[in-house]
């Protein structure tokens, strides 16, 4: 060992095929390659070679030595105590090449997967190109791996190819590989790039099973193309597959989506005269979802009634819509009896749960009700989202209860929420409408402090309330900080606040703002034109 350091400490500076073959000779003391009497240390060769590979300063440079031990065993060996993907690639294509060393399907294998667990995934292919070329033909699980690796990068256009390649050949194509290639070109919104793939692989050596159709059909609907997904579905049976309740509740939710509901519920009833499988949470909830979203809550009871009958366990998202739906539908005395029937079950509330309530009560005007479960969200250790500050939040502004509204957006300095504008706007709005436009200024303010950007309807409000209270020239400065952060007025914004201006006897002012929105930003600004002409005053060209 000690001998093995000094040689290594050497070959940092220079590596000689006469210092390499002494080294050989001394840690052997057996014949040389050709006698080939080396079983008994191929490890020692394994590790000696990897020493040579990384203190080396060139590979080519112990050419030599590595023709008279490396065989594709002790190759395949030496690629994997290796450990640097880089490095085994620069040692694999010298030994291939200069020592036309026929590696075994050992090495191709494992060295693809190590360039790909590091990102190389344009090298691996290239290692897998050379495995081709070389003679050997590689199995399913490569090619799926291989497939599914670079898809999963979005490198679609590798996969594609090695998929196209295996066609060529006539091998058979892995499910597995083809199913991940096209589940994330659809989770990747390149629905229609899979199915022309899929149109393209199923004339050839492919054979799809259910889950194939499943991706392509839960992609269709996510875009709103139904019908197009039951063409795939009505086309199961030609390839021999047979939908299961996947795909019925994909085909269901997409058309309860596009409020296609009794269509939906046709397909539930469809799924009970089977025998193979029944409906479950996922099914029942999916339809009843859909009368919620229409206002059809009978339906929706009636629902819930006969999937508990049927012994499906209604879940969380089962009761939430329900809830959600009688809240919007004005019918809070079912929305708590939901809500009981709920704990009754043993089923916990979420902050879904209650922002559905709070929202129903503050809809019907109960809003202190509303105030009443935001406290017992607290006694759940229950963390409300921003959607539940936007709700009390507007229902306080709606009863001119501004200061408390006010307290629930000083609430956002401690609590884990990011401020969104919509938070923001209905306070903003009920100062402005009060009169009280510096305490409007001061809410924009603290937005910015918490990085929150006003929108365009904050821009607007604020445009509006100092014009009211008679604060052109602020109102004109904010129009122009407006224009200067990217954020493009629309003419309520414009035509507001040029008729303040006319009014305030200021038309030339107003007359540039028109000249500068239709110059700088190409906005047709016909309307502004009308009520400036209305009024008299010219508009330059």
């Amino acid at each position: 060992m000690t001998f093995l350091f000094f040689v290594t400490s050497r070959l940092r500076f220079r590596v000689s095929d006469i210092s390499i073959s002494r080294f050989h000779d001394h840690a052997f003391r057996g014949p040389r390659h050709g006698e080939r009497a080396l079983d008994h240390s191929d490890a020692w060769v394994i590790k000696v070679v990897c020493t040579l590979c990384v203190r080396s300063s060139s590979i080519d440079s112990c050419l030599h030595y590595f023709s008279k031990v490396l065989n594709p065993p002790i190759t395949y060996g030496v690629i994997k105590r290796l450990n640097d993907p880089k490095l085994a690639l620069k040692l694999f294509e010298v030994t291939r090449v200069k020592l036309e060393l026929n590696h075994s399907m050992n090495t191709y294998n494992f060295l693809v997967k190590s360039l790909c667990q590091v990102g190389l995934h344009d090298a691996a292919k290239l290692v897998f190109d050379w495995m081709r070329s070389d003679g050997h033909s590689p199995d399913g699980f490569m090619l799926g791996f291989l497939v599914s690796s670079c898809a999963q990068v979005g490198k679609f256009s590798i996969s594609k190819e090695l998929l196209t390649q295996a066609q060529g050949i006539g091998r058979s194509v892995n499910p597995y590989a083809c199913n991940k290639l096209l589940d994330l070109l659809v989770k990747s919104n390149q629905v229609d790039e899979a199915v022309c793939f899929f149109r393209e692989l199923s004339k050839s050596c492919f054979c799809p099973d259910t889950c194939t159709f499943n991706i392509l059909i839960r992609g269709l609907c996510r875009l709103g193309e139904v019908n197009k997904g039951f063409e795939f579905f009505n086309d199961m049976g030609n390839f021999g597959c047979c939908p299961d309740v996947v795909t019925y509740n994909t085909l269901i939710s997409g058309l309860c989506r596009t409020n296609e509901v009794d269509r939906g519920h046709g397909l539930l009833k469809e799924i009970q005269s089977k025998h193979g499988f029944s409906p479950d949470v996922v099914t029942y909830t999916s339809v009843i979802s859909g009368y919620c979203k229409l206002g059809r809550m009978e339906e929706a009871s009636n629902l819930l009634d006969e999937m508990v009958c049927s012994e499906t366990k209604p879940n969380l998202i089962t009761y939430n819509v329900l809830i959600d739906g009688f809240g919007k539908a004005g019918d809070m005395e079912s929305a708590a009896a939901i809500y009981d029937e709920m704990l009754l079950q043993g089923c916990l509330p979420d902050v879904v749960t209650f922002s559905s309530l709070i929202d129903g009560y503050c809809r019907s005007g109960q809003v202190d009700q509303g105030l009443k479960l935001w406290h017992e969200m607290g006694n759940q250790s229950l963390c409300p989202n921003e959607y539940t500050f936007a709700i009390l939040i507007n229902a306080l502004c709606k009863e001119n209860r501004l200061h408390e509204a006010r307290e629930f957006l000083s609430q956002l300095k401690w609590r884990n929420i990011n401020p969104q504008p919509f938070m923001y706007n209905p306070v903003i709005d009920g100062f402005c409408k009060a009169g009280n436009v510096d305490e409007a200024n001061l809410i924009v303010a603290e937005m910015k402090e918490k990085q929150c950007k006003p929108d365009k309807l904050t821009f607007t409000i604020l445009i509006i309330g100092h014009c009211v209270k008679g604060r052109i020239a602020e109102a004109i400065s904010i129009f122009h900080k407006m224009l200067s952060t990217g954020c493009t007025p629309d003419t309520i914004t414009v035509n507001s606040l040029i008729s303040c201006l006319v009014k305030a006897g200021m038309p030339n002012e107003a007359n540039q703002i028109v000249l500068t929105l239709e110059k700088n930003l190409g906005l047709g600004l016909s309307s502004s034109r009308k009520t400036l002409a209305q009024m008299a005053i010219p508009v330059a060209v």
